[in-house]
């Protein structure tokens, strides 16, 4: 059985959810503490939304320094999958793991609210049991979720197909009305270049059961099998 580590930082408030949706996934799953040197036997990394260390300086900027975060980017560079939603995304792109960064949003307030995400790619280990095109419905609750990259960053998202998820309309439009926090080109997600490691702003976790309003977040955790 595939097991997936959850890793907790002081300040994760997502980790919980990310373990259950794991769990009706038919995953193994357990949680991991930041002061942790070792991930041990696991199969994927979660890095859960939040505010670890209370957002201080940056996003993510004091949790990429947690002594789990030496192992974690071992796990990565060895092929490993690893999945980052909201504050982890900032956290991967903190410790490089992934390129670009996540400001302050467009408007300078936080958001929390439900989205549309058009799939943009289903060449990952998180979402390859989607359909390219498809909109899904995600909610977002962040300050930070402005994605932004240099215009040759941008250039090679696109070159390498590592655009994972756009914010779109209901009829899956890639528009700017439909762009929530200023992210450039209306990106929710990313991916590396080997496509083992996802980041992205909206929570799928948070809706993997229609008790909760949805189950377009099913994709994230089924896929992993």
């Amino acid at each position: 059985m595939t097991t997936v580590g959850v890793i907790v930082f002081p300040g994760s408030n997502c980790d919980d959810d990310a373990l259950v949706a794991a769990t009706h996934a038919g995953l193994s799953a357990r949680k991991i503490w930041h002061q942790d040197t070792h991930l041990g036997d696991v199969d994927v990394v979660v890095l859960p939304g939040g505010f670890s260390y209370g957002d201080y300086l940056r996003c993510g900027a004091i949790a990429k320094l947690s002594p789990i975060m030496a192992d974690v980017v071992r796990f990565a560079n060895a092929g490993g999958r690893v999945l980052g939603i909201c504050n982890g995304f900032q956290i991967l792109t903190e410790a490089g793991l992934l390129p670009g960064v996540l400001l302050r949003n467009r408007d300078l307030h936080f958001i929390c609210k439900t989205v549309s995400v058009r799939l943009e790619t289903s060449a990952t280990p998180f979402t390859h049991r989607g359909t390219p095109g498809r909109v899904y419905h995600l909610p977002i609750a962040h300050m930070d979720g402005n994605y932004t990259i240099d215009a040759d960053g941008l250039k090679a998202l696109h070159d390498h197909d590592q655009i994972v998820f756009r914010y779109c309309d209901d009829a899956g439009n890639v528009t700017p009305e439909a762009n929530p926090n200023g992210s450039i080109d209306n990106i929710a997600g990313i991916c590396n270049r080997s496509r083992t490691i996802v980041g992205l702003m909206p929570h799928p976790e948070r809706v993997c059961e229609t008790l909760l309003g949805g189950t377009d977040g099913t994709l994230f955790f089924e896929s992993i099998k």
